[in-house]
Parts: C-alpha cells; structure tokens; sequence
C-alpha cells in the first residue's frame, strides 16, 4: 500500500463511530439437537463463581458479557464493522469517549487512530475497559480500510502464512468435539485454589477421563480461567505431569507478574499460557521480557484490537514465543490474524452449539468460516467477510442485545 494508493482514497474521512446492537438471523437445522452443550451444565472455576453455588455453569456474573458492535462510518459512506464485549460501559466509553477523537480523521491511518486511543485512555486507565472498547473500534477500522482496499483483513496485514488453520477445541464434549475431526483439546476448570485437595482431586479426574477419551497421542490443555494461587497452581502441575498436557492456560490473576515468575520457576516442565485478560501491548511486554509463558493468547476483541495484537505478535515472535489469540477461530477478526501470522500455527474454536448441530449451521456470523474436520480457511471476501448488511445494524440500547452467537 503506497502513500499515494492511500492519499487518492476519496472519502476516507471519519464521520461516525458509534456502538450499535446487530440483529443476526434466527439459525435453523434440520440435524435434532442430542443433547445440551457442556456450557448449560459444566461447573467453573472462575475467580467470582467463589461466590456462587458450586455447580454453577461458566456463564455467570461477569464472564464475557454482552457483546457490543461498533460501526466506523466514512463521509462517502462506508463503513466497517467490528465487535468486542461488556455491555453498556463499553458502549459509553466509544460513544462518549473514543468517537469524538476519530470523527474527521482519515480512517485508513490505523496505526496513528490507535496510538491516539491508546494514549487518550492513561488518566482513567488503559487496560481495562477502554482497552475492549478500543478493541471494537480498531476491528471496525480495519474491515472498514479491507473494504476501500477491496481485499480481505489478512492480505493487508501480510498473509496468507499457510493454506488453511488447524483449530483446538474448547469443550468438554470430547465425544462431540472428535466426532467434528479436532485432534486438539482443551478441558475446563472444575476447582477453586480454596478447594484443596478436594479440588486436585476434581482436576486429575477430568483430567485422566479426558486423556482416555482423547487418546495418548493427541493434544490436550486445561483452562483454569484465573482461580489459582501459586502454591496450588504449583500442585495442579505436579498433579497433571503424567497426563502430558500441551499447556496450563490463564492458572493466575493478569495483574500478579511475581506470581507468574515464581510458577515459571516452579514447574520447569509444564508449558505455561495466558494472555487473555491481559490488555495492551505493555502487560504482554512484561510476561515476553521475563519469560514468565510460553505462549501468548490476546483476544482481539478485549486486547485493543488487531492493531494492538500485531504488536503482541512481533514481541513474541522475537522471543521465540508462540501467539494463540484466545477464541481466535470464533471469529472473523482472529481467524484472519492466524491465517496470516507464520508463528500462530493453532487456533481456538470454542465449541459453543448444541451437540448434533453441524457447526456450518450454528455459526452466529454470517459470512464467518467454520471449521471443518478440525481445519478452516478465512473469508477472502473484502475486510473481514462478514455477511452483515447495514439494515441489521440498530442504536445500541442494553435491553436489545441479541443473545445469538455469545460466546
């Protein structure tokens, strides 16, 4: 892209920037569903579920959130459509904070529009919240320049890097999970650091069942999701050894390097991933800098976006760290990013539909590829592929939220 290429797009100034709510079609099988998903029915070990009957499913209080879109609009009329989570706090912080900077601004300066959101946010805090709302944005930005350029996300930002992406599975269906063709797994977080041995008993059981389910030889990883401390992260570890996982991912609270430092140390063996919770370019800096993981997992939709991810991506790649963007294959934006980063050879699909129902008809966003036999190809249609058209898209209002394809 030369600066010429650039500076003749007509009407790439910003005119709008605003969350919006997306009414996505009602999706349809004709395949029975067998049986409910394991998210209906399987306990979590999430940092608030403390709080919260045992047996409580992953989707509580605070876990993910309703999702929120966010359109960029040009002065000649186009637009771009990206997606991040929380709800209504999210929405005010682009409505009120983040639009009022970009409206005027030429849309196709992604770096410059981030480096402007980023250090926009340092008063109130730039790795929470205002981290995902800019995370919305950027992603909007970016099907909005695929679009004007007329190529998809991933040739823009260097791919493709292989031929298809070779997905894990995130579910502890793993009878679903291998009759859909993954040859990676990852299980669920049934314990609390609280729970003692009570809960190592609780993990080496799933643990052991999964690994006969699966076989010997094929990849599997546990997902604690942030309710250890690192004496009992420490005992999972020692706990797990014979069961040859591939990786512990997220075991300690984002904010704890130290902590992080100290399981590092502790358990030499076991490979160590996280990234998730973790917002901006600075937190993933410090884990790459003291060698505290082995593998880097921003979300694009929480971690600033695919313009903060990129830059996640080339700290890693120096280090000799893998990049796995979390719940990368369950959307457009990540799947994008992996088909175009060389070191990110796994994707994360979360296998979130009901079991019996072919993933082709469960996808929540049209126009979005799904994996097939454990493998899949992004959209090479313009910006991020997504099948949305501008007639879907509605004034964001909280009790309007649409529940199809929450992750």
């Amino acid at each position: 892209m030369s600066g010429s290429t650039a500076r003749s797009l007509p009407s790439s100034r910003i005119s709008a920037v605003r969350a919006v709510n997306v009414t996505l079609p009602e999706r349809t099988s004709k395949s029975r569903v067998r049986r409910a998903n394991w998210n209906d029915y399987a306990p979590r070990g999430l940092p608030i579920n403390r709080y919260y009957p045992p047996d409580l499913p992953s989707k509580s209080p605070g876990f993910g959130g309703a999702p929120v879109w966010v359109q960029v609009v040009t002065e000649g009329g186009a637009w771009g459509l990206g997606r991040c989570s929380f709800g209504d706090p999210v929405a005010s912080l682009i409505d009120t904070h983040f639009a009022p900077l970009l409206i005027g601004r030429d849309c196709v300066a992604t770096e410059l529009l981030n480096d402007l959101m980023w250090r926009s946010t340092k008063r109130h805090g730039s790795v929470g919240l205002s981290a995902v709302a800019q995370s919305g944005i950027d992603l909007a930005l970016w099907d909005l320049k695929g679009k004007l350029f007329d190529e998809p996300v991933y040739r823009l930002i260097g791919g493709p890097a292989r031929e298809s992406i070779r997905c894990y599975c995130t579910s502890d269906d793993l009878d679903w999970s291998l009759e859909l063709g993954f040859t990676a797994f990852k299980l669920s977080n049934p314990a609390f650091y609280e729970q003692g041995n009570e809960g190592l008993d609780l993990i080496e059981e799933k643990i052991s069942a999964g690994r006969k389910a699966v076989g010997p030889s094929a990849e599997l990883m546990f997902n604690p999701v942030m309710p250890f401390n690192v004496r009992f992260a420490v005992e999972v570890c020692e706990r797990l050894r014979p069961y040859r996982l591939s990786w512990i991912e997220e075991p300690l609270i984002p904010e704890d390097l130290e902590a992080h430092s100290q399981l590092r140390s502790a358990v030499p063996w076991m490979a160590i991933a996280t990234g998730e919770d973790h917002h901006t370019r600075v937190p993933f800096r410090q884990l790459i800098e003291h060698r505290v993981v082995d593998i880097v997992q921003p979300d694009l939709q929480w971690c600033g976006g695919l313009t903060e991810a990129l830059k996640v991506y080339a700290m890693a790649e120096a280090a000799g760290l893998r990049t796995i963007p979390h719940g990368g294959c369950n959307s457009p934006f990540g799947q994008h990013f992996a088909f175009a980063m060389p070191d990110c050879d796994l994707g994360e699909f979360h296998l979130s539909s009901p079991i019996g129902i072919p993933l082709e008809d469960w996808c929540p966003i049209p126009g979005m590829a799904v994996p097939k036999k454990g493998r899949l190809v992004p959209s090479d249609a313009p910006g991020f592929g997504m099948e949305i058209p501008e007639d879907w898209l509605r004034p964001w209002r909280p009790d309007e939220v649409a529940k199809v394809g929450v992750l």
